[in-house]
């Protein structure tokens, strides 16, 4: 089992934007999982942290395929971020 994910490192300004805004931010380390669960305006979000111009991996796309009707969000700034919470 993993026991330490390699972090983005746009991730802390991510999350702490969300937090700003006063979401409930959660980080998640399973391989292939979305780094975050967001809880925002009673929604619960997943959201997979990427720097700009990095790909999800295949194992990534196949997480975001089986999640069928539930949406799992990219995000690459902090305003993405938001604006994926936000909808």
């Amino acid at each position: 089992m993993r026991t330490a994910a390699k972090r983005d490192e746009n991730e802390p300004e991510i999350i702490a934007a969300l937090q700003a805004i006063g979401a409930k931010v959660k980080q998640l380390s399973q391989k292939d999982c979305p780094d975050l669960v967001v809880g925002f305006r009673g929604r619960i979000s997943l959201i997979e942290v990427k720097m700009p111009g990095k790909p999800l991996r295949p194992g990534q796309k196949d997480f975001h395929g089986e999640w069928m009707g539930f949406p799992v969000y990219v995000a690459r700034s902090p305003l993405e971020a938001i604006q994926q919470v936000s909808k």
